[in-house]
């Protein structure tokens, strides 16, 4: 059975949308708190797939939260050997620092809440990430930091007060800004685990769920086979890898 590891945060922020279409590719789904777990201590070419979640935290806040360190370098080596690899919000900042590009605060403040995003300049080369694109169709922002676009990286979605939205590397690397992850049961957590924040911003959280419960069931429904195509090409290039790197074996 391949194993899918999902590198926690906060414990409320989880897999939601994904977790049923993991197991229905075939995962055992492991799950480890990144700030507790002995990450170096982990194989990163071990998993056939890795998920970092999102969480409050800055990439860029090292001193103060040290184990970033250790998953900035379990995912640059997942990245540099061309193994599936998922990263949402800060998963996806994550991502983008441990493929050399700067992470920081960004110069808009946050953006909470639903809103649609706009077409980034290389979609026309991943047509199934399209279907986020539909008419009437919000993502959740739940985010204040921002990145630079990886050089090597094809950029899928942004919004004009943040245009490093999404983005894909090759077959085997998905980053995600937003969340389409997020369901509207899920959500419950979040207003929880992220009341201070909340309040601190001066939401409403009464309006966020009205929003949640209005926009989520769509996104739950378009999301679906935005994982079923990525999970496909991802494990598929994969097999493939392993299979030329077999036949390299044997011819020498």
């Amino acid at each position: 059975m391949r194993k899918a590891l999902a590198i926690t945060h906060v414990a409320f922020e989880g897999l939601g949308s994904l977790a049923p279409e993991l197991t229905r590719f075939g995962f055992a789904i492991e799950t480890i708190d990144a700030c507790t777990a002995e990450l170096r201590a982990i194989d990163p070419l071990a998993p056939d797939l890795v998920v970092a979640l999102g969480g409050p935290i800055g990439v860029y806040e090292r001193d103060a939260y040290p184990f970033l360190d250790a998953e900035i370098d379990l995912i640059r080596a997942r990245l540099a050997a061309r193994r599936p690899t998922l990263g949402l919000c800060l998963g996806a900042q994550l991502m983008a620092a441990a493929l050399g590009s700067r992470v920081y605060p960004g110069a808009h403040g946050k953006r909470i809440g639903w809103a649609p995003i706009e077409a980034g300049g290389d979609l026309d080369r991943c047509p199934w990430f399209a279907r986020l694109f539909a008419p009437g169709l919000n993502v959740l922002h739940w985010h204040g930091d921002t990145f630079d676009m990886p050089e090597q990286a094809l950029h899928l979605a942004a919004t004009r007060a943040y245009p490093s939205q999404a983005f894909a590397i090759g077959a085997h690397a998905l980053a995600l800004q937003f969340h389409i992850e997020a369901t509207a049961l899920d959500l419950e957590r979040w207003y929880v685990g992220h009341a201070c924040e909340l309040a601190y911003a001066g939401l409403d959280i009464r309006r966020l769920r009205e929003e949640g419960r209005n926009f989520a069931p769509a996104l739950e429904t378009a999301s679906k086979p935005i994982w079923q195509n990525w999970l496909s090409q991802a494990i598929g290039a994969w097999n493939v890898a392993l299979t030329e790197s077999g036949e390299e074996l044997k011819r020498s």
